[in-house]
């Protein structure tokens, strides 16, 4: 069986980012999984009902998604609005989504409170990036989905025997 892989909507060119924009990710493979039928586009913040645009958010106090899923960790908009149950059943949605359609893999947006991998923003809303993961990326792989960033799709596709 081919494997599936989960994709950020935004890296599909799909307009869902906060700021009512995309990250289009231009890649062969990307091409190519797409023609194969392999790819299943979410973005989990919009699967939770959040609307386009919506303001910037960021976890607090350079604390990781993991900490948001245990409860020690909010996500909070720089409005001041608090959006992490918004994001909780956001990363629910997009790990019934990969369990429904059997990816085994996620490829995911880097920086993003949801989809982040390797980096997130420090909750200041000042650009500072730190090393972690958004509420998504945890939850997914708490569940056993390997997780790549946009900067690592050759990682991805080595994986899959395709490099």
């Amino acid at each position: 069986m081919t494997a599936r892989i989960l994709i950020s909507g935004c890296l599909m060119g799909h307009s869902v980012r906060y700021d009512g924009g995309s990250k289009p990710l231009v890649h062969p493979a990307i091409e190519r999984w797409r023609q194969e039928g392999r790819l299943v586009a979410i973005c989990p913040e919009v699967s939770a009902g959040m609307p386009v645009p919506r303001p910037p958010a960021e976890i607090e106090e350079a604390r990781t998604g993991a900490e948001v899923l245990k409860g020690k960790a909010r996500v909070l908009e720089k409005t001041g609005g608090d959006v992490t149950g918004a994001f909780r059943r956001a990363a629910e949605n997009a790990l019934a989504l990969a369990l429904e359609t059997n990816c085994s893999f996620a490829l995911l947006i880097d920086g993003s409170p949801s989809c982040g991998s390797g980096f997130i923003y420090d909750g200041t809303f000042s650009g500072e990036r730190v090393r972690g993961e958004g509420v998504t990326a945890a939850l997914l792989r708490r569940n056993g989905i390997e997780i790549y960033s946009d900067g690592e799709i050759d990682m991805l596709a080595k994986r899959l025997g395709e490099a």
